[in-house]
């Protein structure tokens, strides 16, 4: 109980506290859903990069051989959630396109990693495993959704779109891929996870440069999360109910029995289930407001979501820990 109770007050309760600022700032206007834009780009280009890239070049060869497992349990279980929400939106919901079903798998089918990702394993795990540990978490989940599944995300909403309007200009299908591969986000991490495979040691005096606006990544997440939820109006319906169920309850399920499955690291395991817990990806958002593509219906599951997760976050740490001491 008291491991819970600390995870609730270290790791749940400053999330909604800077969540709330962040969202009563949105309300009085002092921040707009143009500046959280800003305040993600700083995230995803500068931050996490920075977080990513100087918790895992730090790590060692055995560290990375160890999280091999990880890597097939994130990308199987991740994926195979991302194309369940696909195919159940699509087929089970009559006035849905396939572009309105690939933005539900971008929203419901992907853990918003990048932005809660840090803020929520660090404060849960780095006295347990450490924070190498923790970003190669973070880094391969983050990997898995932006360099796989918003790819496969835009390709299919791409191919439903050239349907409904078949005059319209063909996408090269590769493009997607090299532009998840080109942000910051993807290519830092795979390239610390070279330097350590190359056995090329990372000089320590070099760490300090990266770890200021490091430390930015997880209030500044935060903040803005709570900014982009004041600018939405929040509508209720049995896809939002859905959407939230197969995100907050369905991924999680799926991850933690396959990494019982494949008898994953149980420290390993217990950060990913809680990764694939978080709420829905901010991308998703971001992506179905250019393509003016299911906004409202993702953007409601997404703030009920990030609600129950309040709640979600802590019971499937215990459920993880009941299911390694039955097994």
């Amino acid at each position: 109980m008291s491991n819970m109770m600390h995870i609730i007050l270290y790791a749940i309760v400053p999330i909604v506290v800077v969540m709330l600022a962040g969202f009563i700032s949105g309300k009085k206007g002092i921040f707009s859903g143009d500046d959280a834009k800003k305040f993600n780009k700083v995230v995803l280009d500068y931050a996490l990069p920075a977080a990513l890239f100087v918790s895992i070049v730090t790590a060692s060869r055995e560290d990375l051989a160890k999280d091999l497992k990880l890597t097939l349990v994130s990308l199987i279980g991740i994926m195979g959630c991302f194309m369940l929400v696909y195919f159940v939106f699509k087929y089970c919901f009559k006035k849905n396109t396939g572009a309105d079903a690939a933005v539900s798998a971008l929203i419901s089918g992907s853990p918003t990693i990048g932005f809660l990702g840090f803020a929520v394993l660090e404060p849960i795990f780095d006295s347990t495993v450490g924070l190498p540990a923790v970003a190669l978490v973070v880094a391969i989940v983050g990997i898995v959704v932006n360099a796989v599944g918003i790819p496969v995300g835009l390709s299919l909403m791409n191919a439903s779109l050239a349907k409904q309007n078949p005059n319209a200009k063909k996408q090269n299908p590769l493009k997607p891929v090299l532009h998840a591969l080109a942000q910051p986000v993807a290519w830092a991490p795979i390239l610390a996870v070279i330097l350590v495979l190359c056995g090329l040691k990372w000089p320590a005096w070099l760490s300090p440069s990266f770890d200021l606006i490091a430390k930015a990544n997880a209030s500044m997440a935060v903040f803005s999360a709570g900014i982009t939820l004041s600018a939405i109006k929040f509508t209720f319906n049995w896809q939002v109910v859905l959407g939230s169920i197969m995100k907050m309850i369905v991924m999680p399920l799926v991850v933690l029995i396959l990494g019982m499955l494949f008898h994953m690291d149980p420290s390993n395991l217990k950060m990913l289930v809680v990764a694939a817990a978080l709420p829905p990806a901010f991308s998703g958002i971001i992506i179905a407001d250019e393509n003016d593509t299911y906004v409202a219906t993702g953007t409601s599951s997404l703030t009920l979501s990030v609600i129950l997760f309040i709640g979600f976050c802590p019971l499937w740490i215990w459920l993880t820990d009941v299911a390694l001491h039955m097994f």
